[in-house]
């Protein structure tokens, strides 16, 4: 697949756009005004790959509070402002690196063009964040919506450009996936601003994980989008975990642990699904990309273990484990968690050679 051609810029020290990778970021779910809570979901999500956070910022105290959570945390930090512009005057005094706003409830363009001018001052990035379910509904009423979100999004790029800033990032989101890739494939020519992709208000992780990399992936597989955020009903870890997995499955990032595991049938003779489901449980634990499979009958299994990095094929009651290709064991069923999890760990620790 070819990447879109993006405009490079920095957030903090993260790049994003031009030949950076597709960032990950998520949300906050503490109150900002928590401090120690809110830098320690930070640190959390750190931990867990995240590369950007952005945080709510409801009111002038989460404004001021940014300045010692900033202190405190190293991961790029972007200030999440609606309906008052003083709180985003507020964020970039506390020293935030970047600022996402709705043109939907900041629309007096002075106010904006006051943001602007601190922003261009500390050379900070904006997010122009337009959400399907925030439009005015005064804005361009006779026109299809996937349109009206991105005259919008046009709208305020034309503002800040006449206000001589371009630090530009664009998000065009919406509940249903057919609006989303729509709006943004839209835009993707008309403009050469990074693109932060999602899909707003997905649902619990389930059901959001699904329709995130139903969305997701579509514009991805496109070449669209320079970050991403799955949001999710869920602590924000589930968030970077899913856009991992989606940018793995496209072959876009390498972070952790890959997979593959038969769903199972009448000719598994072991507790196929169980195993699987431990395996998955521990392989969080495992930072560097190796593959894992874990498979249940003859059918396939030997020929995807010896594909992998590490991998089990099932027979009655037992498995062989599989080691780049070649068998390095035969262990009975209620060892082949241990005996595959040891060599997953050894493997880990050593270092990956795919060579």
């Amino acid at each position: 697949m070819t990447r879109r051609t993006s405009v490079p810029l920095r957030v903090g020290s993260v790049w994003i756009g031009g030949d950076a990778p597709i960032v990950v970021q998520s949300m906050t779910k503490t109150d900002t005004r928590d401090i120690p809570a809110t830098i320690n979901q930070i640190k959390e999500l750190e931990d867990c790959g995240c590369e950007i956070i952005r945080l709510a910022v409801p009111d002038k105290e989460a404004a001021q509070g940014l300045a010692d959570i900033r202190r405190s945390v190293s991961l790029p930090m972007i200030a999440d402002i609606h309906f008052d512009y003083r709180l985003a005057l507020a964020a970039l005094q506390s020293g935030i690196d970047g600022l996402r706003l709705n043109p939907a409830n900041i629309g007096d363009k002075e106010q904006i063009a006051g943001v602007v001018a601190a922003a261009r001052e500390r050379e900070v990035p904006i997010r122009i964040g337009v959400n399907a379910g925030s439009l005015p509904a005064g804005f361009q009423p006779g026109s299809p919506l996937v349109n009206r979100m991105v005259n919008m999004a046009l709208e305020q790029i034309r503002l800040m450009e006449d206000l001589d800033f371009n630090l530009i990032k664009v998000s065009l989101k919406a509940f249903d996936v057919s609006s989303t890739v729509q709006a943004y494939q839209l835009i993707a020519d008309r403009m050469r601003y990074p693109l932060h992709l999602g899909i707003t208000e997905a649902g619990p992780k389930r059901i959001g994980a699904i329709r995130s990399a139903v969305g997701l992936g579509i514009l991805l597989y496109q070449g669209i989008g320079d970050t991403i955020r799955v949001s999710l009903s869920s602590h924000p870890c589930e968030e970077v975990f899913t856009a991992y997995e989606v940018l793995k499955g496209l072959e876009l990032r390498e972070r952790g642990p890959v997979l593959v595991s038969c769903p199972s049938c009448g000719r598994a003779e072991v507790d196929i699904i169980s195993l699987a489901e431990a395996v998955s449980e521990r392989l969080q634990k495992i930072s560097k990309p190796v593959k894992v499979a874990v498979m249940g009958c003859v059918v396939n299994g030997p020929g995807e273990a010896r594909h992998a990095d590490i991998g089990i094929a099932c027979g009655k009651g037992k498995g062989a484990i599989f080691r780049k290709g070649e068998v390095v064991g035969t262990v009975e069923e209620q060892d082949l968690l241990e005996t595959l999890m040891a060599e997953v760990e050894d493997l880990d620790r050593k270092g990956l050679d795919r060579g």
